[in-house]
């Protein structure tokens, strides 16, 4: 008998059935505060915003059914307009350059050189801090008068009072937190290759760079995934570190930070226009999910998981 057929018929076993049906209905159990979490946590919140995106409502007075005007009127409003195309330019400018010096910094940690402990602890460091925090405390050191990159540079600079500098600022300050957390990912992916395929491309011939775009790059596919969709996802929600760096939230200086996070912030708790707000904010959660199912589609045909 081979092997295939011993397995045919071991599933024909009276009790085979029946055991798959208990593990089944056991995995299922263990998975209910997981559920639930997600239905609290997610699914409702989601399913509120969809609601009140139909209503006018101010928090104050009743709320009046208005059914899809919102969004009908989204669709000529200049000020989204700005909103989404400042968010679309900052993940341009913060996701390549986080994920490009998060891997270069986590293939230098992975060399093992002295000390790389404690650099670990330090390039995550930013990234646990508040977003609200790090933005108060660059705020100061952009300040034109007596910040610390002025006076290190010996010169005045309006770094965030200056349309075109104030959005690569925030994108800059918005690399610097979370390049670490990028590097501790890619570092683990790292420590997963075998070392015996850079001995063969050694063998072979190849050079640092050739083994890094041929070898490590294809195997930490998986790893890029995953720090890609989170990165861009963080970001297209970016609001703290904004409202902190530039102390508004009406995308000071004349528009050039104005984040659709920032936009329905204003919207919903400056305006009182929660149906508008809520509307904005179900958009945001569609771009979200199209712009993560491109980035899915993107990947699939390129991540492997097998590395021998």
């Amino acid at each position: 008998m081979t092997a295939a057929e011993g397995a045919i018929a071991a599933k024909d076993r009276p009790g085979y059935r029946a055991a798959r049906r208990r593990e089944t209905a056991s995995a299922y159990l263990l998975l209910i505060p997981s559920f639930i979490g997600v239905g609290i946590f997610l699914v409702v919140p989601v399913l509120l915003v969809v609601v009140l995106s139909l209503f006018r409502w101010n928090l104050i007075s009743p709320p009046t059914f208005v059914g899809l005007e919102h969004y009908a009127a989204l669709a000529s409003d200049s000020k989204l307009a700005n909103s989404i195309w400042v968010t679309f330019t900052f993940v341009l400018m913060a996701i390549p350059a986080s994920i490009i010096l998060g891997l270069l910094l986590a293939v230098a940690i992975n060399r093992g050189l002295p000390g790389t402990g404690w650099l670990r602890v330090i390039y995550v460091l930013p990234w646990v801090c508040a977003p609200l925090t790090l933005g108060v405390v660059w705020r100061w050191i952009f300040d034109p008068s007596n910040g610390a990159l002025n006076t290190l540079l010996g010169r005045r600079i309006e770094w965030m009072s200056d349309p075109n500098l104030a959005l690569p600022a925030v994108a800059f300050v918005s690399v610097w937190s979370s390049v670490g957390y990028v590097s501790l990912f890619f570092l683990a992916g790292l420590q997963q290759i075998p070392s015996s395929v850079y001995e063969a491309a050694k063998l072979d011939g190849a050079g640092p760079v050739r083994t890094l775009w041929s070898i490590t790059m294809p195997l930490l596919m998986p790893t890029t995934f995953f720090v890609t969709v989170t990165s861009v996802i963080s970001s297209f929600q970016v609001f703290d570190l904004v409202y902190g760096l530039t102390g508004s939230a009406t995308g000071y200086p004349a528009g050039s930070t104005d984040v659709i996070a920032a936009r329905i912030y204003q919207d919903a708790f400056v305006s009182h226009h929660i149906g508008s707000a809520s509307a904005m904010a179900f958009c945001l959660f569609v771009v979200l999910v199209v712009v993560t199912l491109i980035q899915q589609r993107w990947f699939s045909g390129r991540i492997t998981y097998d590395m021998t």
